[in-house]
C-alpha cells in the first residue's frame, strides 16, 4: 500500500516542467468549473447544470456531479498541486468521455465561423491531453502541496 501512495504522490519539487503543465491546466479549467459549480464567469450553477447535464445531456447523477466537481475542485487540486495525479486522471476521464460524446465527431477545428451550431472539435482537447499526461507522469512537480507532503530525500 505504501508502494502504491508513493507512486501516486511522490514528485520532484524541483520539477519546473510539472508546475508549467498544472498552471496552465488549472488556470483553464477552472473557470469552467466556476461556471458548473457557483455560476461565476455567466454559468448556469450547480442546480442549472444539473438540470442540463441529467436532462439534456441525459447524463446519470453521479456522471453530472462528478463533471462538476472534476471541473471545479480538480482543477484547484491541480493548481496546489494536492493529489495532481488523482486529479489529472479524473481530467482524463471527464474530457475523454466528452471527446468521445460529442467532439469526436466535429472533426479536428473549431470551426465556430463555419458550423455554429457545431461542438467544438478535437484540437483543445489534444492540449489539454497533453497537459493532463503529463501532471500523470511527473506529478505536482515544483511548488506543489505533493512535494510538500511527501518527498523524501
Amino acid at each position: 500500500m505504501t508502494m502504491l501512495l508513493n507512486r501516486i504522490f511522490i514528485t520532484d519539487p524541483a520539477d519546473t516542467t510539472a508546475l508549467v503543465a498544472r498552471l496552465a491546466l488549472g488556470i483553464t479549467i477552472f473557470p469552467h468549473g466556476a461556471q458548473k459549480l457557483l455560476g461565476w464567469f455567466d454559468g448556469y450553477g450547480f442546480q442549472g447544470t444539473m438540470q442540463f447535464l441529467t436532462g439534456s445531456v441525459g447524463l446519470p447523477y453521479i456522471v453530472a456531479l462528478l463533471v462538476i466537481l472534476i471541473e471545479s475542485i480538480g482543477s484547484l487540486m491541480i493548481l496546489i498541486g494536492f493529489a495532481a495525479r488523482v486529479a489529472a486522471l479524473g481530467m482524463l476521464g471527464n474530457f475523454l468521455g466528452a471527446v468521445v460524446s460529442s467532439h469526436a465527431k466535429a472533426g479536428f477545428f473549431m470551426n465556430w465561423y463555419q458550423h455554429p451550431n457545431q461542438p467544438e472539435g478535437l484540437e483543445y482537447f489534444v492540449l489539454l491531453f497533453g497537459l493532463v499526461i503529463t501532471i500523470l507522469l511527473a506529478g505536482g512537480g515544483r511548488a506543489s502541496v505533493d512535494a510538500h507532503l511527501f518527498y523524501r530525500n
